[in-house]
């Protein structure tokens, strides 16, 4: 996996977590729709993007503190880290 030497969080992403059902569990909830998904890379939890009403993934990490997500979407392989605004490929 390709990692960014001015992001310590994407270098402790030794394997990527991949959402294990495609939904927003926060929307699921509430009965609300998303756009697209983002699998977060410290608990594994699904989230919707910030293209979402809801922006759940980016509340997750606030609230959370956790930095870093990947996208749930199929045929797209990267990761984002909150803290840095760095995405990167792998």
């Amino acid at each position: 996996m390709a990692t960014a030497s001015r992001c310590s969080h994407l270098s402790e992403v030794t394997t990527v977590k991949h959402a294990r059902s495609y939904q927003c569990d926060e929307c699921v909830k509430t009965g609300d729709t998303w756009v697209h998904l983002r699998t977060c890379q410290s608990c594994g939890g699904t989230h919707c993007c910030d293209s979402s009403p809801n922006r759940h993934a980016t509340r997750h990490a606030q609230i959370t503190g956790h930095p870093v997500v990947a996208s749930a979407e199929p045929g797209e392989r990267w990761l984002y880290c909150y803290p840095d605004r760095l995405t990167v490929r792998y």
